[in-house]
């Protein structure tokens, strides 16, 4: 029975507020840091990625529809790796200041969204699915603006 009453203080201790909280703040210092790793692997990837389609889109280049198709796509990827860098930028600011940077976070959102409606293929999506692409790009829009203007 002693054990177990050693064994319940010792958990009680070990749950006080101070030693509960450092022992979350590491857990969160190391998953970002996994995060932040993981992320640089991402973006050497797209990179890549983007690299090998350039090659193979001029190699085997054909004069009709090359602006059609293979430039959204292009465009598409481009804007996958800033969201990438964009992303990285928001782990790395937490690490730093250990505060999630909502304009950060906005700015990556609308550049998501832009980038959706750039590489997006009007033939293949419906009008409810354009509607709550609008709705959504209007509210973090305005989102946007809100956090900006009360920084200033």
């Amino acid at each position: 029975m002693n054990q177990l009453q050693k064994l319940v203080r010792q958990t009680q201790t070990n749950f006080k507020d101070e030693k509960f909280i450092h022992c979350i703040e590491s857990v969160i210092a190391i998953v970002s840091r996994i995060l932040s790793l993981a992320m640089v692997l991402v973006i050497i990837v797209t990179v890549v990625d983007l690299g090998v389609f350039l090659v193979r889109s001029l190699l085997t280049f054909d004069s009709y529809g090359f602006f059609q198709s293979t430039l959204t796509e292009i465009f598409g990827l481009f804007l996958s790796v800033l969201i990438a860098f964009e992303i990285l930028e928001n782990i790395t600011a937490y690490l730093k200041k250990h505060v999630v940077e909502v304009e950060l976070v906005l700015a990556t959102s609308l550049t998501a969204i832009g980038r959706k409606l750039i590489i997006l293929d009007l033939e293949k999506i419906s009008g409810v699915s354009l509607i709550g692409l609008g709705v959504a790009l209007l509210a973090l829009s305005i989102s946007y603006w809100i956090v900006r203007t009360s920084h200033r």
